[in-house]
């Protein structure tokens, strides 16, 4: 009896052995298989397979705009109340009367915030390539205005939008008399109005990691994978950056707002992670968005600020284009173009569009003209091949449930 009884659990172990280790074998096989039909999507471009990758993008864009449709249909009270809101606003812009000086003066102050949001939340995306947009227009702008303030005397120039490009006023201030407190508050509304569009531009991470956590659903995103194998191996993590995500990680989940608040701050490439970490443990929105906009928009902003405007200050760029100077053998035809452009540019400060001067055009501002259109075409392409990978998704998706229901 003994011996049947022993033989008895033999089989039962050597069976639970069996079924784990067809389990095991299964969910190989599964991520195996998901691994695979990943990278089968990220070949789907448009450099790879341009006519496949068309086809899926605009068959993703028929389905994006039939859900849309659908999701305005099921609130078509607010559509509606919108819409009415906006024929009343329609109305008050075309009619004629008194209120027309403020409804110019909201437009322009409506478009220019709006255009600045706009490069905010862009820069999140980094246009496609990690590029951000503070390098392509803020930073520049806020150079520009920081020169013009120095070389003028005064920062009275036009308000926002500026013209095509900026004039010193007709009374300059006298040497010595611009602060940079000045410049500053020049700058100020451009620079927040960034500052927001970056805060919105953190949202998509952590509304994706959110609604997993409810759902119980498995995102295919390659942040939040990395995410989830970060936390299972959070106590064997050796290398540098592994050790400065659990570090982002463990600030924001344990010290929570004020943790929120001290990563967005600073220039944080792994911002990305905080966001994914609020969502997954389920910190409220207003304590993420609201420590996260107070970050960007106003304490990082100024950090940032600070800095363009002291290394653009006049005496600091003299010095940067004597030091180019020094250099052996090369120097001076680096300084020269550098040493142009400057030039030009005081010559277009302090000179009416209509006066008749010949504007010439520096290489280097040609330069940055043509990168800003390269960006422009590779953020539009990554665009299209995102969406054609999106809709190889869905059909991989509808190939699993075929398959289960057989």
């Amino acid at each position: 009896m003994a011996e049947n009884g022993t033989d008895c659990d033999q089989r039962r172990i050597g069976m639970s052995k069996e079924q784990h280790n067809g389990n095991f074998t299964e969910s190989s096989l599964l991520s195996e298989r998901k691994r695979r039909d990943r990278e089968e999507r990220l070949n789907i471009v448009l450099w790879r397979q341009p006519l496949v990758t068309l086809q899926y993008f605009f068959l993703e864009t028929l389905i994006n705009l039939k859900e849309w449709t659908i999701k305005l249909w099921h609130r078509r009270s607010i559509l509606v109340s919108f819409l009415l809101m906006l024929a009343v606003l329609t109305a008050m812009y075309y009619a004629e009367g008194r209120h027309q000086q403020y409804v110019r003066y909201v437009e322009k102050k409506f478009f220019w915030c709006a255009y600045w949001v706009g490069l905010g939340i862009l820069s999140s995306v980094g246009l496609g390539t990690g590029l951000h947009t503070f390098l392509l227009y803020l930073g520049p702008h806020i150079a520009s205005v920081t020169l013009a303030a120095y070389e003028c005397n005064s920062v009275n120039f036009p308000e926002p939008p500026y013209p095509d490009q900026i004039i010193c006023p007709d009374e300059e201030g006298s040497d010595g008399s611009i602060s940079l407190w000045a410049i500053i508050s020049k700058v100020r509304l451009e620079a927040c109005m960034w500052g927001a569009g970056t805060a919105i531009g953190e949202l998509p991470p952590y509304f994706m990691a959110r609604a997993a956590r409810l759902s119980g659903a498995e995102p295919d995103d390659e942040e939040y994978q990395e995410f989830e194998e970060m936390l299972e191996h959070a106590e064997t993590a050796q290398d540098f950056a592994s050790r400065a995500k659990l570090a982002v990680q463990n600030l924001v989940q344990k010290v929570g707002f004020f943790g929120i608040l001290a990563c967005a701050s600073i220039p944080n490439p792994l911002f990305d992670l905080a966001g994914i970490t609020c969502g997954h443990f389920l910190v409220p929105f207003w304590t993420f968005f609201g420590a996260t906009l107070i970050g960007k928009a106003v304490i990082k902003m100024h950090i940032q600020k600070l800095f363009v405007i002291i290394t653009f200050s006049k005496h600091i760029v003299e010095q940067m284009v004597s030091l180019i100077g020094a250099i052996p053998s090369i120097g001076p035809s680096l300084q020269k173009p550098f040493q142009e452009y400057l030039e030009a540019q005081r010559i277009k400060l302090h000179h009416k569009p209509d006066s008749g001067v010949p504007q010439g055009e520096n290489w280097l501002s040609w330069m940055f003209e043509k990168l800003v259109i390269v960006m422009v075409c590779y953020f539009i392409l990554s665009i299209i091949n995102s969406m054609a990978q999106s809709y190889a998704k869905r059909l991989q998706q509808k190939m699993y449930s075929e398959e289960k229901t057989k």
